[in-house]
């Protein structure tokens, strides 16, 4: 891609912004698990290979979506990327069992791998250097906003005579007016051709220590918002007794805080040091996953989920955009190893054997907060003079 100085163009950033709320889909994931699991009487081992089917793209997929952007630009996979999207969403409006589901989101973490991989990389052909990580909080921003309605609408529709799965269609006629508003929108991604990679190029870039610890990080960070998306609700219908349609519901308000949280911090992060707010915003987070092991009540777990909300809604970006900056010339490989980590999702599988087997959603929790651990050891070498 060129080097050439990029000027922050608004006409172009609001098409490119608004993917990120296609990207949000996503998160339905959590919210169509605990139907699902309702719907066809399923345990959670059976219902959490939604997540598998989902998550399992970003594992396959990401590297070889790199060498697609190389090939037919950021812009094009991003609107390939809407095009699965919509199949996806498309299907269990058709035909609604569990089989159908899981080639449903099948199609949408395809479509959603392609748009990780080539959205975040599009920003910067569209956004000066100086403010790129606070655009790209931004656009956590807007993806936090659909992943906030997710639960809301499907909540809401679950008590009309619709059903919750009419959520699919709503969505999908969105993701047509964002390829449409993308598809008409003149980008320049620079004149230079990119250089041939492969795997075994792409994947050397983990031989970079900086490069490595970010791409931990990612698989962590996705893997516990997967992970509380997918188990809170099932958490505070043991902890307080809850209907799942009130469960889910109360789960926006996670969607909620971290949408608050990062356009705040999209503002934020224009001005001051994103080192700085990367180590408060772990340290803020582990304190809200620690303590919800140990409420009693629903306010005093909800008040919990606030605080990790609050502390989780930036990092992803900020990681993101440190890795973009560590190597710039390589920022479609880096963005496609990245976003193999988001195959961290799957973990739900993994929460649901562990909750089916203690018969408690408290030891799924509990691993959340461990794995936590590792995103308050990055503060140490991101906080560096030499990072």
């Amino acid at each position: 891609m060129s080097t050439t100085t990029t000027k922050t163009s608004m006409s172009k950033v609001f098409p490119v912004i608004f993917g990120f709320f296609i990207m949000g889909f996503v998160d339905l994931i959590g919210t169509a698990i605990n139907y699902v699991k309702a719907d066809f009487s399923l345990n959670d081992t059976t219902a959490n290979l939604l997540s598998v089917s989902c998550f399992l793209w970003f594992l396959i997929l990401s590297i070889p979506t790199g060498f697609l952007m190389n090939r037919i630009g950021r812009k094009n996979t991003v609107l390939v990327s809407f095009l699965f999207t919509f199949a996806g969403l498309a299907i269990p409006f058709v035909a609604y069992n569990f089989a159908f589901l899981l080639v449903a989101f099948a199609l949408i973490g395809i479509g959603n791998t392609l748009v990780q991989v080539a959205l975040n990389p599009l920003v910067t052909n569209v956004v000066a250097k100086e403010k790129q990580t606070g655009m790209l909080t931004i656009g956590q921003f807007v993806k936090a906003i659909a992943s906030c309605l997710g639960p809301i609408v499907a909540s809401w529709l679950a008590g009309t005579t619709l059903g919750w799965i009419y959520v699919f269609p709503v969505f999908a006629l969105v993701s047509v007016v964002a390829a449409t508003w993308l598809w008409i929108t003149r980008i320049d991604e620079g004149t230079e051709k990119s250089s041939e990679v492969s795997f075994g190029a792409t994947l050397s870039l983990l031989k970079n220590p900086k490069i490595l610890m970010f791409f931990i990080g990612i698989l962590v960070l996705v893997g516990a918002d997967v992970g509380l998306n997918t188990t809170l609700p099932k958490y505070l219908e043991e902890r307080c007794n809850l209907p799942l349609e009130k469960a889910d519901l109360l789960k926006s308000i996670y969607f909620i805080v971290r949408t608050v949280g990062a356009f705040v911090g999209g503002i934020l992060l224009m001005k001051v040091s994103e080192k700085s707010f990367y180590k408060y915003s772990a340290l803020l987070a582990f304190v809200g996953i620690v303590c919800m092991l140990f409420g009693n009540s629903l306010w005093s777990i909800m008040a919990c989920v606030v605080v990790f909300g609050l502390g989780y809604a930036n990092l992803f970006a900020i990681i993101f955009s440190l890795a973009l900056k560590t190597l710039p010339a390589k920022a479609n490989e880096i963005s496609s190893l990245l976003i193999v980590g988001v195959s961290g999702g799957a973990i739900a599988l993994l929460l649901g054997g562990v909750s089916d087997f203690f018969h408690s959603q408290w030891a799924a929790m509990a691993i959340l907060a461990v794995i936590w651990v590792y995103i308050v050891w990055l503060i140490k070498p991101i906080s560096s003079k030499n990072n």
